[in-house]
């Protein structure tokens, strides 16, 4: 008899559960009070109740494990220097959206080599999580598959749902049940207006298929996750950071009967791709913060070790340590420049006095 399913699956591969890979990789006590912490500390900037500056930096995907625990301890330190005036969380994105093809990030291709060990991936990506964890460094990502947050999010202090997905009934009910803030990005046209449903619907409950910690198939019924914000992150029309779109989307947010928190991604759109010029981007939104404008809670930049990207090519193994495999991004002088100059902004504002040089 004719086959009609599967017609186009060529192998199903059975993948362990979330619960066992826990056991096998699981979140000590320092991991877990790290996110704890950070997460609450994010909600209290959400309300209003810390007047600190959210900083939500690292590379834009996460390829090589070694350069991003190097990346890792120096953006700890940077963190424990700098916490009176601002909230450091280490960018640690493992899954990437594509528009057409391309590499979709760690999980999904940990070799890089299109052999898709996914398990491996999951393993990785958790293992690395909890080492940065270790560090009392808080981890943010981008949710992009409803499935990996079971192996994960125990781990993550904050996440996004990405430009290309805002839009997706699919990651609105996912939203609606993470145990941790999430910042919806602006749609690639630029407007807010996706995002700002999508918070909407993500504040409600849900109900949906999905799986249990187990890796069973069930009916998720979720309560709804009130904790949410704005990404702006420009778009096709161009750049969305300056003062006057700023306080549009707070408007767009009020109007909605929203809170007006605004996180602004210097990089993507807003910077037109170039990933130097993030910085002068990251200047703009800082000034109008210190110029008073609180609906800016954050900041997001796209570093790493060394500026500038690279192609994957034949031979993953001659790729340049340090440097991304996806977008630009400025290098690591460059990034503890600007946390500086943040914190000597935010500490003139707060009435806070800087040690002598």
């Amino acid at each position: 008899m004719p086959a009609t399913q599967d017609i186009h699956v060529r192998e199903t591969v059975p993948l362990v559960s979330p619960d066992e890979m826990k056991r096998q990789i699981p979140a000590s006590d320092e991991s877990v009070n790290c996110v704890l912490s950070s997460r609450q500390a994010i909600a209290d900037i959400l309300t209003g109740n810390d007047r600190r500056l959210m900083l939500i930096v690292g590379p834009c995907s996460i390829h090589d494990e070694k350069a991003a625990l190097e990346y890792a301890e120096r953006l700890a330190k940077a963190k424990s220097e700098l916490e009176e005036t601002l909230l450091i969380l280490m960018r640690v994105y493992f899954e990437k959206p594509r528009t057409t093809v391309g590499w979709k990030g760690l999980i999904n291709d940990p070799n890089l080599d299109g052999t898709f060990e996914i398990d491996q991936g999951l393993r990785r990506a958790r293992t690395l999580l909890s080492k940065i964890t270790e560090m009392g460094l808080p981890t943010a990502t981008e949710m992009l598959d409803p499935i990996t947050p079971q192996y994960t999010a125990d781990l993550v202090s904050w996440a996004s749902i990405g430009a290309r997905t805002t839009e997706s009934q699919t990651h609105r009910q996912m939203a609606s049940g993470l145990s941790m803030p999430v910042g919806y990005k602006n749609a690639t046209d630029g407007s807010p207006s996706i995002a700002i449903q999508a918070m909407q619907s993500a504040r409600s409950p849900h109900s949906f298929l999905g799986i249990d910690s187990r890796g069973q198939t069930c009916i998720v019924h979720t309560t709804g996750n009130p904790l949410a914000h704005l990404i702006l992150r420009g778009g096709r029309s161009g750049p969305n950071f300056e003062s006057e779109h700023v306080h549009r989307a707070a408007q767009a947010l009020q109007d909605a009967g929203l809170e007006a928190n605004i996180v602004v991604d210097c990089s993507h759109a807003n910077s037109n791709k170039e990933h130097q010029q993030q910085i002068p981007a990251f200047r703009d939104v800082l000034q109008q913060r210190i110029d008073g404008n609180t609906h800016i809670i954050g900041m997001m930049l796209e570093s790493n070790l060394h500026a500038g990207n690279q192609k994957v090519g034949d031979d993953p193994q001659a790729l340049q340590y340090g440097v991304s495999i996806t977008d630009a991004c400025i290098d690591w002088d460059q990034t503890e420049q600007l946390l500086r100059e943040a914190h000597a902004a935010m500490s003139q504002v707060q009435g806070l006095s800087l040690p002598s040089p």
